[in-house]
């Protein structure tokens, strides 16, 4: 059987449902298989036609036993996280006009319009699962720049054995993701919208992480969270590498290339969890915003937290990449105490410096750049004028424009694919004042989803920064609305 362990190396192994339960291991780490499965080749191979769900179930399988989800549950309930999906292969391919070898991955067709779906959907049935079994209810609470917030709410509307938080930075996500989560009306989703978030994201994340590491107090509140902290998701963020490959090269074992616009590095770990196991993955690109934590890591050998920079791409405004911890885990060699070191210094100091061979590790198959809002608004019109009429959104946009920045420094005859990760609606303002388009926005930048939502009650609460520990455990601890 898998067994889990943490990045920290503080705990014993636990199964795959103990690993989804607590989301954060007891000892502050993250939660990491004791090692990466392997694709056979035989494996590749055979999945080469196989639809998205059926996919997922092989590749899933190898880190789900038997015993804790029986095969046909887990059909089900993969068949149950996408039967919503609007594109009929759940993911989409678009190629962008440069003799074919660059191509767009929508990974934005589930109810949230957002990349989140492909893997929240299928986690929160998960969680709910192993709850309905347990009969055990959950808290889940966690913090979002944008995308995994509606994601998370969406997918556990009605859910009886959960209630769920979102919190967010009010006024640093968009109103349409803002009402993404705050217009459900669902009795067990309760949106928080905190104030004076000088960090973001990163100042909820450091609320959340001490109040999960208060183990008297996780466990008199049932919580668990469903950021990419928890493993599930990024263990189900492997499988769109695979379907993008399959969906792209000209012939089977062909390398390929991977644009990806990059926050917290969960869906990156996804990547390189997809490579771990076999998949020919030439490079990753790690696409950043001018908050450029991951590129300063991937290039200088410094992992640093510094002040914040709004952006356009405001769901990767991440300061504190937390997967990554994960990836310098496997890239240590499995050392536990070499990260709780290093994470215990980075509490202290706020940075630490990479040593030169876990760094040369880090380094292969890897590149990083960085991208101005300018140049994000350059490729969004460039794209819009040159392919007509298609439209990226502002994060999409981060991930073709490093694909282009660094194209030449890649090997000519591979494929490139660039991670769509969400839609462009979801950001109307911005698509205006890229295409100077005043109050028109194109067809590609509307979606009735979101039209409904800009018209209707929201239901949400509101807390300044200072007072949000307390103000959860209050409320956590009252009946639910």
């Amino acid at each position: 059987m898998i067994k889990y362990v943490s990045t920290r190396g503080g705990i014993p192994p636990v199964t795959f449902d103990e690993a989804v339960l607590q989301g954060f291991a007891a000892d502050g780490g993250l939660f990491v298989p004791e090692s990466i499965p392997m694709v056979t080749p035989e494996q590749f191979i055979s999945w080469v036609d196989l639809d998205y769900p059926d996919l997922a179930f092989e590749l899933l399988s190898l880190f789900i036993d038997r015993s804790i989800i029986p095969a046909n549950d887990l059909k089900q309930l993969l068949d149950n996280s996408y039967k919503s999906f609007e594109h009929p292969d759940v993911i989409g391919f678009v190629p962008l006009g440069d003799e074919g070898r660059t191509y767009i991955m929508e990974l934005f067709h589930g109810p949230t319009l957002s990349f989140k779906d492909v893997a929240m959907g299928f986690l929160i049935n998960i969680l709910d699962y192993l709850l309905q079994q347990r009969k055990e209810h959950l808290s889940i609470v966690l913090a979002t720049t944008g995308d995994t917030g509606p994601a998370a709410a969406w997918a556990s509307a009605g859910k009886e054995t959960i209630d769920c938080w979102p919190l967010y930075p009010r006024g640093m996500i968009s109103e349409e993701q803002e009402r993404q989560m705050t217009t459900l009306n669902a009795a067990n989703v309760h949106p928080v919208g905190v104030e004076n978030c000088a960090d973001g994201g990163d100042d909820l994340d450091f609320v959340v992480a001490k109040l999960f590491s208060d183990e008297e107090l996780k466990k008199r509140l049932n919580l668990s969270s469903v950021n990419s902290i928890n493993w599930c998701r990024v263990m189900v963020q492997a499988v769109h590498y695979f379907y993008g490959y399959y969906r792209v090269v000209d012939k089977i074992g062909d390398e390929i290339i991977f644009s990806v616009p990059s926050g917290a590095f969960g869906n990156l770990f996804g990547g390189y969890l997809a490579r771990s196991m076999g998949l020919p993955v030439n490079t990753f690109i790690c696409a950043n915003n001018v908050n450029q934590a991951l590129h300063t890591a991937f290039s200088e050998g410094v992992f640093a937290k510094k002040d914040l920079v709004q952006t356009l791409s405001s769901a990767i405004d991440i300061v504190v990449p937390y997967n990554f911890w994960r990836f310098l885990y496997f890239s240590s060699g499995s050392d536990g105490e070499k990260i709780r070191s290093w994470m215990d210094e980075f509490k202290q100091n706020g940075k630490v410096e990479l040593d030169p061979q876990i760094l040369a590790t880090a380094q292969k198959g890897f590149t990083s750049i960085s991208i101005s809002d300018a140049r994000t608004s350059e490729t969004i019109r460039e794209v819009f004028h040159g392919n007509d009429g298609y439209l990226l959104d502002p994060h999409s946009a981060v991930a073709v424009a490093a694909a282009n920045a660094l194209k030449d420094r890649l090997p000519e005859k591979l494929k490139i694919v660039c991670l769509a990760t969400a839609h462009p609606a979801k950001f109307p303002e911005i698509t205006r004042a890229c295409l100077d388009s005043g109050a028109d926005l194109p067809e590609q930048g509307k979606h009735a989803s979101l039209e409904r939502a800009s018209k209707v009650c929201q239901h949400l609460r509101l807390c300044d920064l200072e007072n949000l520990e307390f103000a959860l455990i209050d409320a956590m601890t009252e009946a639910p609305d």
